[in-house]
């Protein structure tokens, strides 16, 4: 693929599953979310994402399933457009632009041509109203739909607070301390009110509402965790409620089944309980679920149940309460104090997740491949706790060792742990090695590995560095304690320190002979072998704050960055400065791969790239105002295949892919692809292979197949099919919808002339297998006199053939084999 003339910055993850509520595929086999300004669509059975629906320039605040077409979507945005979707194609039919800010979305069977939305009221600042809009039937595919109609004031913002009733015949809305219910056929409106607070302390403020399927009844949760049932509310004095309370916290989110017959609720306690007949002695629960529950949603059948969860992610139940899937995306930490770190083995970016975790995260399906416990604690959620966090990660070349430090905030001293982890490689995980209580008498600021080869452990080294004015290097030593479970463990090797100034950042040269010290606003280099200080860089004014040794035909120059705003390149050669440039740089990545290293600067509110190689000072490429948000870290990520680049501009992005997070934990990256483009052939492969419908002879042609691989695999030969290859005739009877399917007239005669084999393209071993089998009529005349003639040739020359005599056919099967090759199955492998 040659790239265009210009990059775009794609947003490629991170974004909350959890702003909208989600919801299932009338066949319950597909779920639906909003992710950022994209609508996600994901498989039930496989977790994987199958959809991704790209078209709005904000937000996305709804998604509905058109109920009148359950094979299309409706999505609401912040950029005040309405998109209607074909999600199994993953294509917007038509756009209604509305307008103004549209915060959430409900659509009703019984609205033909019309949905709710929740928008701004319009003069009045943190004030919303709930109106209808008319959705026009013109043609055309960018439609205008300002035909609104208020039917609420004075409503909520959040989706979750407003819920319909008995196939529309009334909404309810709650706001603070007030619910209201309007009804559509009487044009009645009815007010009630809770007290604010209880003599012991409650809080009785709304925070969501739910509306029984059947019966006249309205759940509405509180935020002292109280969930009431309204009845009877077609009077405005006559009214009822019954009270159910187990949450301790504010009720998140609360959900009828599809019957009424049972009621679901969710909390900051991360349980999802069951209330069955509205009894508080007759409940459920299903705990442990990760983080607090935000939304929560029934599938149209009663057989699934999905909650989205503040942590990103997303956890399908059944409907007796049981796990069943779990779609976990980028965790969102308060801090990401580890950086973005590559793990060398999946490719996976690592950073902080829960708290006391490190994440790793797929950059190609937009979900979280595992979590790894580093505290190994209980995390308590209590405000004003200092609890051990994870600050630091590094990784060794291969990906064999893991380093991290994890640290606890303490009036006095800090409390700090080092741990060196290694890869199993039975159980496909990181084991802990090496535990090291204060490692640093402060805060530890930067560790790195050598990056040498790992196949010799006397090479391997991790070096840490600290504010107690020191950095330690630390070696593998064998262990010589009988009782230990491993053979070698970490040990420090070797104190430097460089007059007692604050150590802030390491790294180590491409071959590991050099080791890069900066201590405030100097610069130490260090033989890695004697650990003999071999010079020293100052360029004032500023501490340094970020180092790198460039790469490859760059080598011998070291880059740094001030917090002054100087950039500065030393030629290790010369120990001289090379060049500096006056720049404000936050970030300074090099591509492991290449010469190019990236710099983020930060100016005037606006975030800067520039890419570089340390022999040349000026860029190679500039993109400014790079996103709306402040870059906070970035990672080069290296490719599986080299990308075909047309521009010499954009060469640096030919092995590897910068990416990059913003201080909203949006995730981006710099690619010449559509964010769409990222989804792998066999993700939309299986959209099209679930919509097909099972039937006998799809099930007879996958057994026949998977028999025939079975079989050519195991007499060691690779699965060949040229019939099943590219047959226009088999896709045509296969992958076309059966109400535009051709005749079967029209299709049989196709059909039979792809099984039949092609006498024009033939291979030289067919042509002689056929000449040999045209000439056999002969052959078979004159068997006997060749049996003789061969018998003379073996005894006048048996040293001649003396290498051929273990294999050689006698002739009586040769001729057997001649009868089987006449016959040719080969037209059966195409089913």
């Amino acid at each position: 693929m040659v790239a265009p003339a210009t990059l775009r910055v794609v947003r490629c993850g991170g974004s909350a599953l959890h702003g909208a509520r989600a919801v299932f595929s009338a066949d319950s086999k597909y779920l639906l979310c909003a992710s950022g300004d994209f609508v996600k669509m994901y498989s039930v059975a496989t977790e994987e994402t199958l959809r991704l629906m790209g078209g709005h320039a904000d937000l996305v605040t709804g998604v509905q399933l058109n109920p009148h077409n359950h094979m299309q979507l409706y999505s609401s945005s912040v950029d005040g457009t309405i998109k209607l979707w074909d999600f199994m194609d993953g294509i917007p039919i038509k756009t209604f632009t509305v307008g103004s800010k549209l915060l959430a979305l409900y659509a009703l069977a019984s609205s033909e041509d019309s949905v709710f939305v929740v928008i701004p009221k319009s003069g009045e600042r943190d004030t919303f109203q709930l109106v209808s809009v008319k959705l026009t039937k013109a043609a055309g595919q960018d439609l205008e739909a300002k035909e609104l109609s208020v039917v609420l004031d004075g409503v909520d913002a959040s989706p979750k607070r407003i819920a319909f009733g008995r196939e529309g015949e009334y909404v309810a809305s709650v706001k603070e301390v007030n619910l209201q219910v309007y009804f559509f056929k009487q044009r009645q409106l009815n007010r009630f009110s809770v007290s604010a607070t209880r003599t012991k302390g409650g809080n009785n403020h709304f925070t969501c509402v739910a509306c029984h399927p059947v019966e006249d009844c309205i759940a509405t949760g509180h935020a002292d965790g109280k969930i009431r049932l309204w009845r009877n509310f077609y009077h405005k004095k006559e009214y009822t409620f019954s009270t159910l309370h187990w949450h301790h916290d504010t009720v998140m989110d609360l959900a009828f089944s599809v019957e009424g017959t049972s009621l679901l609720s969710g909390g900051v306690e991360s349980v999802l309980v069951l209330w069955r007949n509205e009894s508080d002695r007759q409940k459920d629960f299903l705990p442990r679920l990760g983080s607090a529950i935000e939304y929560i949603s029934m599938s149209s059948d009663g057989a699934l149940c999905c909650t989205l969860h503040t942590d990103n992610r997303i956890t399908i139940i059944n409907s007796n309460l049981r796990f069943s899937k779990s779609i976990q995306g980028l965790i969102k930490s308060r801090d990401v104090k580890t950086g973005l770190v590559v793990d060398p083995r999946t490719k996976a970016l690592v950073l902080n997740g829960e708290p006391g975790h490190l994440q790793f995260y797929c950059l190609q399906s937009d979900q979280q491949l595992f979590s790894l416990d580093i505290v190994q604690r209980q995390y308590i959620h209590q405000a004003g706790l200092n609890q051990a966090d994870l600050v630091k990660v590094a990784f060794s070349a291969q990906g064999k060792w893991l380093a991290t430090v994890e640290e606890r905030e303490e009036v006095t001293d800090p409390e700090l742990q080092l741990k060196l982890w290694f890869y199993d490689e039975e159980t496909q995980s990181f084991k802990l090695n090496t535990r090291i209580n204060m490692p640093h008498d402060d805060h530890i600021t930067d560790m790195c590995f050598r990056d040498m080869d790992e196949l010799e452990d006397d090479s391997l080294i991790l070096v840490t560095a600290g504010r107690d004015c020191v950095f330690k290097v630390w070696v593998m030593v064998e262990d010589t304690d009988p009782e230990a479970q491993q053979s070698v463990s970490w040990s420090c090797d070797f104190v430097g320190s460089y007059h007692n100034y604050q150590a802030t950042n390491c790294c180590f040269s491409e071959d590991g002979s050099l080791l890069a010290v900066s201590f405030e606003e100097t610069v130490t280099v260090w033989d890695s072998v004697t650990w003999d200080l071999k010079c020293t860089f100052c360029h004032p004014p500023g501490k340094i704050r970020n180092i790198c040794f460039g790469r490859l035909t760059c080598s011998k120059y070291l880059i740094g960055a001030t917090d002054y705003g100087f950039l500065c390149c030393w030629n290790l050669l010369s120990c001289a400065l090379e060049w500096s440039a006056y720049l404000n740089v936050l970030i300074l990545q090099p591509d492991p791969l290449s010469e190019y290293i990236a710099a983020v600067s930060w100016l005037s509110k606006e975030s800067s790239l520039f890419v570089f190689k340390p022999n040349e000072p000026r860029p190679i490429y500039i993109q400014r105002n790079l996103c709306k948000e402040k870059i906070q870290l970035a990672a080069f990520v290296p490719r599986d295949e080299p990308e075909m680049i047309g521009s010499e501009k954009y060469l640096w992005l030919r092995r590897s892919q910068l990416f990059f997070l913003t201080d909203t934990q949006e995730l981006m990256t710099l690619s010449t692809k559509s964010l769409e483009e990222r989804l792998t052939p066999s993700s939309k492969q299986l959209a099209v292979e679930e919509s097909l419908p099972v039937t006998p002879f799809s099930l007879l042609l996958g057994k026949h197949r998977r028999q025939q691989s079975q079989k050519d695999t195991g007499l060691g030969k690779p699965v060949r099919n040229k019939h099943e290859q590219d047959s226009p005739a088999v896709k045509e009877l296969l992958h076309t919808p059966a109400h535009v399917l051709p005749s079967a007239s029209f299709l049989c005669p196709i059909f039979i002339n792809s099984l039949l084999i092609s006498k024009e393209n033939k291979s030289a071993e067919e042509v002689a297998d056929e000449v040999e089998m045209e000439s056999e009529k002969t052959e078979d005349d004159s068997d006997e006199e060749r049996d003789v003639t061969e018998m003379e040739q073996e005894d006048a020359s048996p040293v001649e053939l003396l290498g051929e005599m273990t294999c050689k056919l006698s002739k009586s099967q040769e001729k057997e084999l001649r009868k089987i090759r006449k016959i040719d199955y080969s037209w059966i492998s195409a089913f």
